[in-house]
């Protein structure tokens, strides 16, 4: 069977519908919101074994899925706020006992299980305006709750990963280099030094500087409060947890009110930086995105600068 044939199609949509009518709560969920989901997940499992593989195979491959489990992720994935409740509701539990198990000790296991629901979500923006969190990787093939636990094994694998890059860093020529590679990945807000061309360096402070100014009139603009959020989880360093708890909120829906704050924010930007100091639209979206490459996100760089400044400004009295 050829994977892009009428015939696949069929099974897809055929298979999904018998998907949704076994599943106990689809969450009003239709076939064309779920047939993506289930035919990438024949590409990646069924198709990249056999790309032959049986009418009967596809059927069986489709009937096997969770439904339940992948109706409550697809829901999640389109902003269904009761089904992100459920979601938290039914497997915090499931979570929090994970950490518990890959970390070393219960701070860290707490930690862990705070930064979790961010991963999930995911705190920044795929070009269709939905978050790119973890979620969109969960096919339905295993029970929710183990892909859960699974991922919080990763995280705290690539917590420990990222931890023992900086412990183990011990000469002062190590410290160097990761500084520098640290600085080359955060991309085009940083004025480097390597240039000797006078012109060059006065056009990147500038651009620097245009910046900065979207940014302060971007978080000029935004409702109280999501200033309040920003300020409590950036400037504040409060987690996702903290920066709930003042406000009334479950951490999982801070971190959905910090993807739309991401958007918001990087919206405004380009605007102004666009309509008020001239730039083009290819510069705005290349200088923007070179940002992100080593970050959370966007935003996280720009509210890191802005932060920098504002402490500098107050150490000098300003």
């Amino acid at each position: 069977m050829k994977r892009a044939d009428t015939q696949t199609e069929r099974l897809v949509t055929e298979g999904t519908a018998r998907l949704i009518a076994r599943a106990t709560d689809a969450r009003s969920l239709k076939v064309s919101d779920l047939a993506a989901r289930v035919r990438k997940g024949l590409d990646k499992y069924l198709f990249a074994e056999d790309a032959e593989a049986s009418e009967k195979e596809v059927e069986g491959f489709i009937d096997a899925l969770h439904a339940d489990d992948l109706c409550l992720i697809v829901a999640c994935e389109r902003g269904d706020e009761a089904a992100w409740s459920n979601l938290v509701a039914k497997y915090e539990g499931t979570v929090r006992a994970a950490a518990r198990g890959a970390a070393s000790n219960e701070d860290a296991a707490e930690d862990l299980a705070q930064s979790i629901w961010a991963e999930l979500h995911g705190l920044r923006v795929r070009e269709d305006g939905r978050p790119s969190g973890k979620i969109s990787y969960y096919s339905g093939r295993g029970s929710l709750g183990g892909w859960l636990r699974a991922v919080v094994g990763q995280l705290a694998v690539d917590q420990h990963r990222r931890q023992s890059r900086l412990v183990q860093t011990e000469e002062d020529a190590d410290f160097d280099r990761l500084a520098h590679d640290t600085h080359a990945g955060e991309g085009a807000f940083n004025i480097t030094h390597a240039s000797v061309d006078p012109e060059h360096s006065f056009s990147e402070r500038s651009a620097a500087h245009d910046v900065e100014d979207a940014l302060a009139q971007a978080m000029r603009e935004l409702a109280p409060e999501d200033r309040l959020l920003v300020k409590l989880y950036y400037f504040d360093g409060l987690k996702l947890r903290e920066a709930g708890a003042v406000m009334g909120v479950h951490e999982a829906t801070a971190s959905r009110r910090l993807t739309r704050i991401h958007a918001e924010v990087r919206s405004k930007v380009e605007a102004i930086l666009m309509k008020e100091h001239g730039w083009t639209q290819i510069e705005t979206a290349r200088s923007l995105s070179e940002a992100a490459t080593h970050l959370e996100s966007d935003l996280e760089l720009m509210l890191t600068s802005e932060k920098a400044k504002n402490e500098t400004r107050a150490s000098q009295g300003e």
